[in-house]
């Protein structure tokens, strides 16, 4: 049987997108995305906020450190990752977060949009930050394609069969 690691996010970030290197240079950016959900019960608003560690690599991570601030809204698509390592006491700990493959950043209400690395411009999806904005699709539309931080960005890649 085939196995499937596939994360889709769309959040904002709680704080401004943290920028380091390896030891072999490689840029490594680390981003908190909070996703709310809201439901209504016995005609009260209830709202319960979750928050992700992302982990996104090389020139897309520089980028996502340039273009990216507490706040902000990005849409990102990943595979979940836990890691594991001794604390200072010797304690076994653990991690779980999204390994990114596409980060993509979405306009904010009444500003300019920025890229992670080309594509068409965002602002054809329309205004604000939108809940009910649709995943990219990978077809041959280019003003929707999702912006791939390796390969040749048509996508092809990444389609799981």
């Amino acid at each position: 049987m085939a196995s499937f690691n596939k994360v889709f996010i769309m959040g904002r970030l709680g704080q401004d997108p943290e920028l380091r290197y390896t030891q072999g240079q490689v840029p490594v950016a680390t981003l908190n995305v909070a996703t709310t959900e809201t439901w209504g019960q016995d005609g009260q608003k209830q709202e319960k906020t979750e928050w992700h560690r992302v982990v996104v690599w090389s020139k897309q991570a520089e980028n996502c450190a340039k273009y990216l601030a507490k706040g902000r809204a990005v849409f990102i698509e990943g595979r979940l990752q836990t890691r594991q390592w001794d604390d200072k006491n010797g304690q076994k700990r653990y991690t779980t977060e999204i390994n990114a493959s596409v980060v993509q950043f979405l306009p904010s209400a009444g500003g300019p949009s920025a890229h992670a690395s080309g594509g068409a411009d965002m602002e054809n999806r329309g205004g604000g930050f939108d809940t009910s904005f649709s995943a990219p699709s990978f077809g041959g539309d280019s003003g929707s394609m999702p912006l791939y931080a390796s390969g040749s960005g048509d996508g092809l890649d990444d389609i799981p069969f």
